[in-house]
């Protein structure tokens, strides 16, 4: 995970849609001649990123390679606690970084993290982790003001090269973490970084949407 690209002031605000007002979808991944999708900005941490958006039948999604990089698309949103408490995404890896493990900032790399920023600079990032247990839940290292907790979603090759889609309930995990109500999610990015391992990476994300109930 990176620590210091938490900068949401500026970015756009404004929703790719909603439905019904029971979802609101923040990457509808559409396959064309841009790089990024609407809304999103990449940000680079370190490296080159290699990020292209491509479809696979009725599916488009957007996918990322690192080779000793760090870099992430991020975007603002304005999300309320009781609202869309439910956040879920589809993501797939195919290439974890050797050695990755964010329990110690040597090997603090992933081939994909979920990242939910709040409106107190706190973070809840959800990983794809090479080594920690999946289930694990503790604090990451934080940069000064910005408090990070990590959440073990995924751990190792067990459901590699296949689409695993994800629920969860953020403003319980928030709560959780940091032992107060959750403030409304200010950003969400997601990333992909393996230069501290100096290895390479690979992962692909589908949609991403905040809703009101699992479903």
């Amino acid at each position: 995970m990176q620590r210091g690209w938490i900068v949401w002031s500026g970015l756009v605000l404004a929703l790719v849609g909603r439905s019904e007002q029971l979802s609101m979808i923040v990457l509808n991944a559409e396959a064309g001649q841009n790089r990024i999708p609407p809304g999103w900005q990449i940000k680079v941490n370190r490296g080159t990123p290699e990020l292209t958006l491509a479809r696979e039948g009725d599916s488009s999604f957007i996918h990322m390679k690192s080779h000793r990089s760090s870099y992430g698309l991020e975007r603002g949103v304005d999300v309320d606690p009781v609202e869309f408490p439910f956040l879920t995404w589809r993501w797939k890896v195919t290439e974890l970084p050797a050695g990755g493990d964010f329990r110690r900032s040597r090997t603090d790399d992933q081939a994909a993290q979920v990242l939910v920023a709040f409106a107190d600079h706190r973070v809840v990032a959800y990983l794809w982790d090479s080594t920690a247990p999946k289930g694990i839940m503790q604090p990451a290292s934080a940069i000064p003001l910005v408090h990070i907790f990590a959440v073990v979603c995924q751990s190792g090759a067990a459901e590699a090269n296949r689409w695993i889609r994800e629920t969860r309930n953020w403003r319980e995990d928030y709560e959780r973490a940091f032992a107060r109500p959750a403030p409304r999610v200010k950003g969400i990015r997601l990333q992909i970084n393996s230069q501290h391992t100096g290895t390479s990476a690979e992962s692909y994300f589908g949609e991403v949407s905040f809703r009101k109930s699992i479903q």
